[in-house]
């Protein structure tokens, strides 16, 4: 089993933060501005029928990292709801959490870039390996902040009342999208595909998808719920947090958004979280993961990550093979993280056996 923080790392330096902070204090806001591709309601996002290859049941993919924003994914589908929200409240400074590797962080720094406003991320100190979503923070020009992990709260805390008495206004985005904002995101991919399946004339028995945070799932239950729910299935695939605890916070999203519908359309067997493949933990995978990524980079031309996605596929083709479950038709929400992709090729965790091919076929041509 490996995690995503042993092996060998390049030290990066979060030293703009005094300097960055200080500007947004002193400095006059220029007007926002307005991202075409959030000013209207996202169009729906493919959805398609994968190969043969994945066992006893027809697998069918919904491309959310086709979202045409920042490399897409669930964490776009949620800017755009945060982005309506941030224009109502005309902030200073757009303030979030979230790791080195969050697809989430580099999305709400490049729509903050893009809307011509302040970015100030809190991070996690224990892991600094600089990857590509780290980079690109960077380059959006938001403030990264580091503190260890336990002084999180406070340090997010500290951070907005330093803002507000310098008479600024901060706007704070839970890490990973959480809130209301992030469960409609996926109430309204619900809508999607219920739509699919009216033109199409088919019904997905289960839906499949990463659960991190929460929202994505808790969207899609509420999303259900409030169609009348029905058969299906919806299952989170944890890829971090124990079940007991991963269940009680999708739970809970789901309270928040339905309100005082609750306890008239919850049931608790809607909710479907599982942690049997989260791999030991958050940036953890196996050998089974990463060649599940290689097999559906080769077969279908979808990239996919050991974080996220890719984890999570392999969870749902584990889920349905240890349920025996046979001849239904399944739907995984493919949920972003292109740039995790590379990473892994970086790091010679995919497709590393290919190197030593790839070299013995150049040394040959240039013998030829």
């Amino acid at each position: 089993m490996y995690t995503a923080g042993n092996r060998p790392k390049k030290t990066q330096k979060d030293d703009n933060r005094p300097e960055r902070m200080t500007e947004i204090r002193k400095g006059r806001r220029a007007p926002m501005k307005e991202i075409p591709v959030f000013e209207k309601s996202l169009e729906r996002t493919l959805i398609q029928e994968l190969s043969d290859s994945y066992g006893n049941n027809q697998i069918f993919m919904k491309r959310d990292d086709f979202v045409p924003f920042s490399f897409g994914g669930n964490k776009a589908r949620k800017a755009a709801e945060f982005y309506r929200e941030i224009k109502r409240e005309a902030p200073d400074v757009v303030m979030t959490y979230g790791s080195n590797s969050s697809n989430h962080c580099r999305i709400i720094a490049n729509m903050a870039a893009g809307m011509g406003l302040a970015c100030h991320i809190i991070s996690p100190e224990e892991n600094r390996e600089r990857l590509h979503n780290t980079r690109l923070v960077q380059d959006f020009g938001a403030i990264i902040e580091t503190c260890p992990v336990t002084k999180v709260a406070e340090t997010i805390e500290n951070r907005k009342a330093a803002y507000r008495e310098a008479g600024k206004t901060p706007y704070f985005i839970a890490g990973g999208g959480h809130g209301n904002c992030g469960t409609e995101a996926y109430v309204k991919a619900y809508r999607e595909i219920e739509t699919y399946e009216k033109e199409k004339n088919i019904y997905f028995d289960y839906i499949f998808h990463a659960s991190g945070t929460g929202t994505t799932q808790a969207g899609l239950v509420c999303g259900s719920l409030l169609a009348g729910g029905g058969k299906r299935t919806i299952v989170g695939i944890s890829i971090a947090r124990e079940a007991e605890r991963g269940r009680s916070v999708v739970k809970e999203s789901i309270r928040e958004y339905l309100g005082a519908r609750f306890h008239d359309l919850y049931k608790e067997e809607c909710l479907l979280f599982t942690d049997a493949y989260r791999c030991g933990g958050y940036g953890c995978y196996t050998k089974e993961v990463t060649e599940t990524i290689e097999a559906v980079m080769k077969r279908e031309g979808i990239a996919m990550d050991t974080t996220y996605v890719g984890k999570a596929f392999r969870g749902m083709l584990s889920y349905l093979a240890d349920n025996d479950i046979r001849n239904k038709k399944a739907l995984f929400v493919h949920t972003g993280g292109g740039p995790l992709f590379f990473d892994g090729l970086d790091k010679g965790v995919l497709f590393a056996d290919d190197s030593d091919e790839n070299a013995a076929y150049a040394a040959k041509q240039e013998e030829i």
